[in-house]
């Protein structure tokens, strides 16, 4: 059942606690002002640090649907919005041809009816009723390329797709938009004109520690320090790709799968893997220097 948007800042920030997503207040501030005036959010970021689960969060907390269009090299508007059922509509033609009953014209009519209509996410994202619009997450848009980035830009001005052969597709409420990038390109000006902005970063030590109390609940309380301050310590590092909190996690749950308690050299260096994805990376840590983080990690641990 969908529930009403939040009031306020404050109920935003809550919003998100229900759903143990932990985020400081300028993100619930964008958020809400995003929810509010009916503007997409663009969030932009390195790859693990939340952006998706933004999207996920908020259709989980207020009852809505969520429309994922996951976004790739070559991505196009059949894809994305909408295409002809080609085959039916050939299957069409051949039924009225054989049976003599329809004109041309008439044919025509029909063939390019909305039941031959094949809606993708950003079609179907303009369907919701009022007080019910979906969420629609366009992740990761700089996977694309400019041509569909300036496609966009009705969608998410005029929250309306016009189709030739029918005319235009128009939101009866705009959908609650989310778009992420992680930056691997930048993003054209005119589709971040039409967004509320936000970056988000890596979180501080503090904050990580609660995301890690909240989304790894059986790991010691002791160990969970050492995790996040290992991890702080880690993206200090020169590294080709620094763990986002999404491997954080990943980490720390692996770490209660082999019952420890605490961080040593020997689990680090077997388990690098879960926390870095290049293999330049985890010969850049691996030995020495894990060693090193692990005995600072351990400080730190002690003295907070």
């Amino acid at each position: 059942m969908p529930r009403a948007l939040p009031n306020c800042i404050d109920e935003t920030h809550e919003l998100l606690k229900t759903a143990d997503y932990v985020a400081d207040r300028s993100l619930a501030t964008a958020l809400y002002l995003s929810l509010t005036m009916q503007r997409p959010l663009f969030l932009e970021g390195e790859a693990g640090v939340g952006k998706t689960e933004i999207a996920k969060v908020i259709a989980q907390t207020l009852g809505r649907e969520l429309i994922r269009l996951q976004c790739y090299e070559g991505l196009d508007i059949a894809q994305a919005a909408y295409e002809w059922n080609y085959s039916r509509q050939m299957i069409e033609i051949r039924l009225a041809e054989a049976a003599g009953e329809k004109s041309r014209d008439q044919l025509s009519q029909d063939i390019f009816s909305e039941k031959f209509l094949v809606k993708r996410p950003l079609a179907r994202a303009l369907e919701g009723a009022r007080g019910a619009a979906p969420v629609l997450l366009i992740d990761e848009l700089d996977r694309t390329d400019e041509p569909f980035e300036a496609y966009l830009l009705e969608v998410l001005s005029d929250w309306q797709i016009t189709i030739p052969e029918t005319g235009t597709l128009k939101a009866a409420e705009p959908p609650i938009v989310v778009v992420t990038s992680n930056r691997t390109r930048e993003i054209h000006d005119a589709v971040k004109r039409r967004c509320f902005y936000y970056w988000v970063d890596y979180p501080d030590a503090a904050r990580e520690l609660e995301i890690l109390r909240r989304k790894a609940p059986k790991a010691a309380a002791a160990l969970s320090r050492e995790v996040v301050a290992f991890v702080q310590r880690l993206r200090g590092v020169d590294l080709f790709k620094l763990p986002g909190v999404a491997e954080t996690i990943d980490w720390a749950n692996c770490l209660v799968a082999l019952d420890r308690v605490t961080l040593d050299p020997e689990t680090v260096n077997n388990t690098l893997g879960v926390l870095l994805k290049y293999q330049d990376d985890i010969e850049r840590i691996a030995g020495e220097e894990a060693t090193r983080l692990v005995g600072e990690a351990k400080s730190a641990a002690v003295a907070a």
